[in-house]
């Protein structure tokens, strides 16, 4: 795969507002690239190959298609049905940035992991933390007769400690487990909605996050560990990461650096499972990936669409009043939807199928 002429065919496009398939040998003349008709003797067959190894990025069976020639799909056919974990830094990046593909893989009968990496405490409002303590409390008055003593405590502790803290005051022991309650919570309905058993749903609370303040601790041995010991149990023939490097708090790449240290230390040690698995990148709330560099795009309908969004929305602590949405005012689900559609515009511009949504992932070499 040249992506090199891809990237320069894709631009030649943008700057003549033609599709692939109707660039001329005058607008490779018009527009310095000459050499790539001297190179492939016609704008026709340069076009060609970018235009049938972009048509082959697109698979609406992410997971391989059973029984089929998987020649020029971006996926391999066996085996099937495939074991997959996909990893998510925070517990909602899985369905913001992949969260349709994860719909289809489920439908179409795969064994889908996900690994939650950190808790995501530190995301969690401290309006949440009281909305779950009324909650509790009030349980605990209608239905425990006002006599769980630990809640009473616990409940007055927080509401002063929050009572009296301040802008910059670090939270309580005891607030980041709620609040990282909160997130598993809402990760548990995310995965429930889209059929993920509750056996599959993995919790890791890498240590290098738990520093209780934005910046975060050094990723360590501890760390690494942690992956080696799901990927050594669940043996996956397909894994997702995040490769979302404008992530603002550098999470996202810590935690698939650790992916990356815990699957090439299992190759050098000549693991079986490793000649077989495939790791796909995905990208999320802060980015998405140039056209030159997809290796697989996953279309979605507009009912695909709208299940995605769904999803997003279990995690409610992330949606209105969340902490960490950056400069970008839109929301994670309006983000998720926003990104998806420009993929799908980008491939309609470029002559090939028109679709309401795409989700694009680049495939680690």
């Amino acid at each position: 795969m040249d992506k090199t002429l891809r990237s320069q065919l894709v631009w030649l496009c943008n700057v003549t507002g033609k599709p692939i398939l109707k660039l001329t040998n005058k607008d490779y003349a018009d527009n310095g690239l000459q050499t790539i008709v001297d190179k492939y003797g016609s704008a026709y067959n340069a076009n060609l190959i970018v235009f049938n190894e972009l048509q082959h990025t697109i698979t609406g069976w992410p997971g391989g298609k059973p029984d089929a020639d998987d020649t020029y799909r971006p996926e391999r056919a066996k085996p099937w049905p495939k074991r997959v974990v996909v990893f998510s830094p925070h517990p909602d990046d899985d369905v913001i940035s992949m969260g349709g593909t994860i719909r289809r893989l489920v439908n179409h009968g795969h064994e889908v992991h996900v690994a939650y990496e950190t808790s995501g405490d530190i995301a969690v409002s401290d309006e949440e933390v009281m909305k779950y303590m009324h909650f509790i409390n009030g349980f605990n008055q209608l239905f425990g007769g006002d006599f769980d003593e630990v809640i009473k405590q616990k409940y007055n502790e927080i509401k002063q400690f929050l009572a009296e803290k301040q802008p910059s005051d670090l939270d309580s022991r005891d607030i980041l487990t709620i609040k990282g309650l909160i997130r598993r919570g809402e990760a548990r309905m995310a995965c429930a909605y889209n059929g993920i058993p509750k056996k599959n749903v993995h919790f890791l609370d890498l240590p290098f996050y738990e520093s209780g303040k934005v910046e975060k601790l050094p990723m360590t041995d501890a760390d690494i560990n942690i992956v080696k010991a799901l990927l050594q149990d669940v043996k996956p023939h397909q894994i997702f990461v995040a490769a979302d490097w404008a992530d603002p708090h550098a999470t996202h790449k810590k935690c698939t650096e650790a992916v990356f240290q815990a699957f090439d230390d299992a190759v050098a040690k000549g693991e079986e499972w490793t000649r077989d698995c495939i790791i796909w990148m995905y990208r999320g709330a802060w980015a998405e990936w140039a056209v030159e560099e997809i290796d697989m795009c996953v279309p979605l309908s507009p009912e695909e669409l709208l299940a995605k969004r769904t999803a997003i929305l279990k995690h409610q602590s992330q949606a209105e009043g969340a902490p960490f949405l950056g400069d970008d005012e839109r929301l994670f689900w309006q983000r998720a939807e926003d990104r998806n559609r420009g993929t799908a515009e980008v491939y309609d511009r470029l002559g090939l199928a028109c679709y309401e949504a795409m989700e694009a992932f680049k495939r680690r070499g």
